[in-house]
């Protein structure tokens, strides 16, 4: 691997093997000690620590423990974008396609590695305790799939007991809804609890939800659009899918389960989807593909792959800082691929920043599940946290911090950030 000139970088999940882009703006937070760039001064002019002036949205890569701030380099000329990064959100850059993400990478590589760079960019990075991150891209779209087999079996256990565990259609395509793109929010943000119908002896009744439960995702962000009409086939997922974030689909059970029937998730899904602040390009994750699980029965030509891969992503799951589960998304039924030229078979067209998500990550024990509702079967077997409590479903003042890591080169690792969120009272 190559030696990075920031300290601590070398290393780090976030070093010049990652270099994952988000959003920012300047907090004015103590960062790090000496307060400022990472040799303590400021080569090269400009402010201590870099970055933008306070409010201002600007976009940024992670290298260690810093944020390189994306227009001051465009600005400098030392990255050249035609302007798509000194834009507040990804948009424009994201809309440039595969060429362009690939240049500005080895750009951004060699500006953090070569030497004679350092001067001019040592000012542009920002201490991460400096900043506060913001939603990185406008969400043009969202779908979420339901590609686990082993979630959809649990599923199918907890709520139609006595019938087959997988629906007669779920072996032969990428089972998804349409999600809201304007409840898509940024790790960090609070999540007020639901309020809906739920079903009740006495009948139907409204109020806040009990049964408020996360899914731990894996998420894919659209760069490059299509037209109305047009498919994207299996091969040519990665011409116009930039980078993966981590989702948290927020989902109130009992809200679920009382309207899903006969049209599927709605109120008890739309309330809230959290996403990672940091994209990881498709690039960063070149070492992490690895074969996927056999499908029986063949699938339909459309959804055949020459390649059939899936990532190798290792996901955490907190619990008000306990970690409940490790989720192992290399299982998934369902590869990203075929998820894409399925959203897209009947015409559907692309928009940049298109979001799908993954659905729920499970694997096969108890402790590799991607929610709340398999942890604890429904609720009927509660688990206790590191303070003693007992948990089944979300109490107001809960918090989720969903991570993961994938294998990088040269024995690296990558890592995928982080989406938390806190559960607060219903309004």
């Amino acid at each position: 691997m190559t030696t990075c000139w920031v300290p601590g970088a070398d290393g780090s999940p976030y070093g010049v093997q990652t270099l994952p882009y988000g959003a920012f703006r300047h907090s004015g937070g103590a960062g790090s000690p000496g307060g400022g760039s990472p040799g303590g001064g400021s080569p090269g002019g400009g402010s201590p620590g870099g970055g933008s002036p306070g409010g201002e949205q600007r976009l940024g890569v992670r290298i260690g423990d810093f944020v390189l701030d994306l227009r001051g380099a465009e600005d400098a000329d030392l990255i050249l974008a035609g302007g798509a990064l000194c834009q507040p959100t990804l948009d424009a850059f994201l809309a440039l396609g595969r060429a362009q993400w690939t240049t500005v990478r080895r750009r951004i590589v060699e500006l953090l590695t070569e030497s004679e760079h350092r001067a001019a960019v040592e000012p542009l990075l920002v201490p991460l305790a400096q900043v506060d991150l913001v939603m990185p891209f406008t969400v043009g779209d969202y779908v979420d799939f339901y590609s686990s087999e082993q979630h959809a079996s649990n599923v199918g256990q907890i709520f139609r007991p006595g019938q087959p565990l997988l629906t007669p259609n779920w072996r032969h395509l990428p089972i998804g809804y349409h999600g809201r793109a304007g409840t898509v929010v940024v790790s960090g943000t609070p999540i007020v609890r639901p309020c809906g119908q739920r079903r009740s002896s006495a009948g139907p009744v409204f109020g806040p939800s009990g049964r408020l439960d996360i899914e731990a995702e894996v998420g894919f962000v659209v760069g490059v659009p299509t037209r109305l009409g047009d498919r994207v086939p299996t091969e040519r997922f990665a011409d116009h899918v930039f980078g993966v974030t981590l989702v948290n689909d927020w989902s109130a059970r009992d809200i679920q389960a009382w309207e899903y029937q006969p049209l599927g998730p709605f109120l008890g899904k739309s309330f809230a989807t959290s996403v990672s602040p940091w994209i990881v390009p498709l690039e960063a994750l070149e070492h992490a593909w690895v074969p996927a699980p056999p499908q029986d029965p063949p699938v339909l030509p459309y959804l055949a792959e020459s390649s059939r891969r899936g990532l190798d992503l290792s996901i955490v799951v907190e619990w008000n800082g306990t970690k409940v589960s490790e989720p192992p998304f290399a299982g998934m039924y369902w590869t990203p691929a075929q998820q894409l030229a399925h959203l897209t078979v009947n015409g559907a067209a692309l928009r940049t920043g298109d979001l799908y998500a993954s659905g729920t990550v499970s694997g096969d024990r108890r402790d590799q599940v991607g929610s709340f509702l398999e942890l604890t079967w429904g609720g009927t077997e509660p688990v206790t946290l590191d303070d003693g409590s007992l948990r089944t479903f979300l109490d107001d003042g809960d918090t989720v911090t969903i991570t993961a890591t994938a294998p990088g080169p040269a024995g690296t690792t990558i890592g995928l950030g982080e989406v938390t969120g806190t559960v607060l009272p219903a309004s």
